[in-house]
Order: structure tokens, then sequence, then C-alpha cells
């Protein structure tokens, strides 16, 4: 009741005169489906190759660490569950294999991205591990490096780190690499988002410059995707990412023993023996063939979906141009695949706002306004925005845990504050898109 009195509010008010809701609803970003998704689901029914086996979980695995380039990739039920089993597999190469009845991260510290996701930070508080959270730099809205070298002056035991890139766009990949080779830390790297994003190598890389079958040239310099900066990296197929399956996941490799032990873990450590036997702990997250019919048949539109979304992007730059806001920002040296186009207002443009954990407020003020009333306003005309990513050190279920920062402010903080995502659907249509410019100018009124 009080979200439809808001909408009501919101559309009487004398700021949003002469604007209807939009017929059908603005979304944040759905599946976009093609024709060659039926085809190879069809198959999958057809050859009854209905179950976590079959060819197009091989195509999808063959295709994906091609494109990427890497040299092993396993595919799997969800990025989660990716997330888990790559998690596991350093915690294992790092400390060894665990109790069956303890995690293999019980009693250490892991260095992870603040403001992600909790998907990216769950799987360490499932083997058992501490995070500490690492600030957020302006740059890109990923992790900090100068943080993560003050965390290892505090923590200097950490040997793990998980870090996430934001919203598509890549973190400072080359920087964090330095630093964990320095302190001989692994790096799980959470490109759940940024599935064909990419960064150019500097010529003092720490990554190693020999081509690899997903790097491409552009103007003289080598693009390297996200999904190949991890000792163990992941992306997901999940139903509002890049490319979908409606679900899934994969992990990606250099080791050829790092994706057996994924495969066998992932369909329940059974034992090579003639009945039902296990030596290690096992899941059931082995992705279905049907789910990978789906994700075959979105490959071939992955570049096709980038351009959608990176013309949503300038328009929202230029439509927004005149406006105290900014967008989210994208360092010269990355390629983002513009996943979610997500919007900054200056600290001087901002109205009243206060939130608890489960509650916002604010106040109008002419020329100022603020990701609570824009989200509001945005939702009244039938368009879906979210806040963004709130970072995990202010989770309730995090907030003991400890949090590293080399600023005199709480960046991560900063950016949920005044940050919101805006509607980022590759099947909005340019009007849809010119009513949600409009929605916010009429917001700052």
């Amino acid at each position: 009741m009080a979200i439809l009195e808001e909408s009501k509010r919101i559309i009487e008010d004398k700021r949003f005169q002469g604007m209807t809701p939009a017929v059908s609803r603005i979304l944040l970003s759905s599946p976009t489906m093609h024709d060659g998704e039926r085809y190879w689901v069809d198959e999958a029914i057809r050859t009854n190759w209905v179950t976590t086996v079959g060819a197009n979980i091989n195509a999808v695995e063959d295709e994906l660490k091609g494109f990427i380039g890497r040299k092993e990739a396993v595919g799997l039920a969800s990025g989660t569950s990716a997330l888990h089993l790559a998690i596991r597999l350093a915690g294992e190469r790092l400390y060894g294999q665990a109790r069956v009845n303890e995690g293999v991260l019980s009693g250490k510290h892991v260095f992870c991205t603040d403001m992600t996701f909790d998907a990216t930070i769950n799987p360490v508080a499932y083997e058992g591990g501490e995070a500490v959270f690492i600030d957020t730099e302006s740059d890109s809205w990923n992790m900090d490096p100068a943080s993560l070298r003050k965390a290892f002056e505090l923590y200097p035991e950490v040997k793990l780190i998980v870090v996430a890139h934001l919203y598509g766009t890549p973190g400072k990949a080359e920087e964090i690499r330095r630093i964990a080779d320095e302190h001989g830390a692994l790096i799980v790297e959470d490109a759940a988002e940024s599935l064909g994003a990419g960064v150019f190598l500097s010529e003092d890389t720490p990554f190693d410059r020999g081509r690899n079958s997903g790097d491409r040239e552009e103007h003289g310099r080598l693009l390297r995707q996200t999904g190949c900066f991890g000792d163990f990296s992941v992306i997901s197929f999940n139903g509002n990412k890049i490319i979908t399956g409606s679900s899934g996941g994969m992990m990606l490799t250099d080791s050829a023993e790092a994706a057996k032990k994924v495969r066998k873990w992932s369909t329940q450590a059974r034992d090579n023996a003639p009945w039902y036997q296990h030596s290690e702990l096992g899941y059931n997250y082995r992705m279905s063939n049907i789910v990978a019919g789906v994700i075959r048949g979105q490959i071939p539109h992955l570049t096709e979906h980038i351009a959608q979304k990176r013309a949503i992007y300038e328009r929202y730059r230029e439509g927004l141009a005149d406006l105290p806001v900014s967008l989210n920002p994208i360092p010269d040296n990355v390629r983002p695949n513009y996943w979610l186009s997500c919007m900054i207002i200056d600290p001087d443009a901002m109205c009243y706002q206060k939130r608890t954990d489960s509650t916002a407020e604010y106040r109008t003020e002419p020329g100022k306004s603020c990701p609570t009333e824009i989200l509001n306003a945005l939702s009244a005309f039938n368009a879906e925005g979210r806040p963004i990513w709130k970072p995990m050190h202010m989770q309730p279920i995090y907030s003991a845990m400890p949090y590293v920062s080399a600023f005199d402010t709480d960046n991560g903080r900063d950016i949920f504050d005044r940050g919101l995502c805006l509607p980022s659907d590759n099947k909005m249509t340019e009007e849809e898109q010119q009513l949600v410019i409009d929605i916010i100018h009429r917001c700052f009124r």
C-alpha cells in the first residue's frame, strides 16, 4: 500500500505533469533470446541427453575457454557454485585438504572485494574463512590496490584474494596481481558480471604477454579478457547476465588437474570404484545439458549484446550530461561489457536521504535529488532501477568482520549512498530510455 501511495504521489507531483507510465515495464536487465537456444535445447531432448552430461555442455566449455583464453573450463550449476569450488581449490592448494566436517579455510583470513553481491563472499564463509573487506577505488568502482597493500601490512599471513569486476568494468587486475605475487597469494577472480570485457596489458604487465586464444589487438595494444586474471576464475549465466542459460556458471583455469577435481567434486565426488564410494566431500553442482543448450544458443550473440549495452551507456552519458551526475567510470586501459549503466550524483547535488537496514526516506529539494527519489520515480512510471550493491562491510551478516581502507573516507559507502543502477535492458527502445532520462531530469527540478 505504501508503495502504491508513493507512486501516486510522484505521478501527481507537478514536476511530472504530462508524463504517463510506460505501457510495458522497462527492465533493469532481462534475458534476450534468439533462435539457436530452442534448437540446442530441443536437440538435447530429442537425443535424450537430459542430464548433467552431453554435447551442449562439452560445446559450451570448449567455445568459452577458447573465446576467453583459458586452457580449461568446467560448466557448473551457477556462478555461486563455481565460486565455491574455485575458493575450495585455492584453499586446498594453500592449506591442504580439510577434514570432512571443517572448511578448507577454517581460521584463515581472506581479502575480498567489498562492493559486490554477497555471492562473491559467501563461499569464503562456506569454507570457514573470515573475509577482510578491501575498500573500493573511484576509478572503476572495484578493489583498491592501495587498500589491498595496507591490508597486507595488517594481515601479512593472508594468502588468498577474492576479487570481482563490478557491473562489467574490469578492475586494476595488473596492480592486484603484482601485490598478490609479492606476498605469494592466490587470486580467485569473480568475472560473473564481466564476460566479454578486457584489460589492455601494459608493457611491464605481471601477466604472460604470450598471445592466448582470447587476446585481441586494438591500435597496437593487447587486450586480455576478464576470466584470465585469476588462478581460478568464474563467470555466470544467471538470467540477468550479458548472456544467459537461465542459470549456470563456469570455473576457468589453466590447470588440467584443477579442472579434473572440479568435475569430480561437482558430481558428488564419487571415487573410481565399482560401487558408490567417496573419499572427499562432493556437491550436486554440475551444469545441466538443457541449461547448456540455452547458453550454446546465446554465445554467438555475445558481441551483439555488448554493442547494444554500450549504446545504452552512451545514450545515458549524452542525455544526462547537463545534470550534476556522472556514469559509472571506465578507465582508459579497459574495455567493459557495459552490463549495467549506473549513475552517481555529485555530493553537493544530493537532497536529504536517510537509510536504515530496511527503509529509506528522502526530502525533495529544488535542483537536487538522491537515489531513493529517482528509484521511486522510475518505479512509479513502470521502470526498474536498483541501488548500487551495498558494500559487504555494511551488511548485517558481515558487519563484524574486518574492513581496510587506505582513504580518509569510506569510498564504498559513498558510492552506495550516491549511486544507482539504471534500466539497462538491451531490448529497451530509445523512446523508453528517453522516458527514463526525462524522469531523472524532472527529479532535479
